[in-house]
């Protein structure tokens, strides 16, 4: 009687519909119920930026419509023959200091690194030194080293070095300074193991230097390098100081011809902006070139 009751229990269970066709509770929570994905609210960033925005706003409005700014003058200045003068000569000193300067300072960083205990030394008092001393003492000195040195092998050097000459060399050993401990990173930057297989397959030290090492510093030289030349434009702006007709200077003298200080000194700022701009976009592109199989590469 029992097993007749048992069996007729488990016919009416498997012909159940629902209870054979109904998974367990457990399983429909597993493949059924999807989690609602909410974004975070980000109130407070959406609300800071609209505070900045708003405080942009106003100072753009303020500038320019802010007739002490005189953007009349600024407009008839910005392009005449001596500014632009004084931007080419900008530009020409910017260039020939950063080539002269990174020469050096490979030169320099070369020194430090090599096994000579006289050239590491004399490699790192000179970056002491010139890193030491403030970029105007030295285009000062450089300017007064008649007064040192009246003759040198029998060359009278009073009048020996112009203004311009003075803004390259000083510039230049200042530049030198902080290229050799750039251009030093970057080539301890490289693995030690590429300089031993490169000297396993018989290359010479100019080779290994020239073929393996610098290729690949040349992607931690290139950001500071960059960064050190928009410094260098806009350093130049030191050697009006000694009379050198580059563009800050050049807009000095019509300011004080004319008396319109703020329009002036706008558009050398406007100037050296734009240029600055440039260089930055070309700095981007070039570290971009170097870093080509990187992560870096975007």
């Amino acid at each position: 009687m029992s097993a007749q009751t048992e069996s007729l229990t488990s016919v009416s269970l498997s012909s159940d519909p629902k209870s054979a066709a109904d998974p367990p509770r457990s399983e429909r929570a597993g493949t059924d119920v999807v989690p609602r994905i909410v974004p975070v609210r980000r109130t407070g960033q959406w609300v800071a930026a609209a505070v900045v925005l708003v405080l942009l706003g106003l100072v753009l409005v303020s500038v320019v419509r802010n007739d002490a700014f005189q953007w009349d003058v600024v407009g008839q200045y910005f392009t005449t023959d001596s500014v632009l003068r004084g931007l080419g000569l900008t530009l020409w000193l910017t260039a020939v200091v950063m080539v002269l300067g990174f020469a050096l300072g490979t030169l320099l960083a070369v020194m430090r690194l090599s096994g000579n205990r006289v050239l590491r030394a004399t490699s790192w008092g000179y970056v002491w030194l010139f890193r030491s001393t403030p970029i105007l003492v030295q285009l000062l000195f450089w300017f007064n080293i008649g007064a040192l040195y009246p003759e040198i092998l029998g060359v009278n050097t009073v009048n020996l070095l112009g203004p311009v000459t003075v803004a390259v060399v000083g510039l230049t050993l200042h530049e030198a300074a902080y290229a050799a401990e750039v251009v030093r990173g970057g080539i301890l930057s490289v693995e030690r193991g590429q300089l031993e297989a490169a000297q396993s397959l018989g290359l010479g030290p100019w080779r290994r230097f020239r073929r393996i090492v610098l290729p690949q510093a040349m992607r931690s030289i290139v950001p500071p390098a960059g960064n050190m030349l928009i410094g260098a434009l806009k350093g130049t702006s030191i050697v009006s100081i000694i009379a050198v007709q580059d563009l800050l200077y050049s807009v000095q003298l019509v300011y004080h011809r004319t008396y319109q200080i703020i329009p002036l000194l706008l558009v050398a700022t406007i100037w050296y902006v734009v240029v600055t701009s440039l260089l930055s976009i070309g700095q981007h592109y070039v570290e971009r070139y170097y870093a080509r199989g990187t992560a870096d590469a975007r």
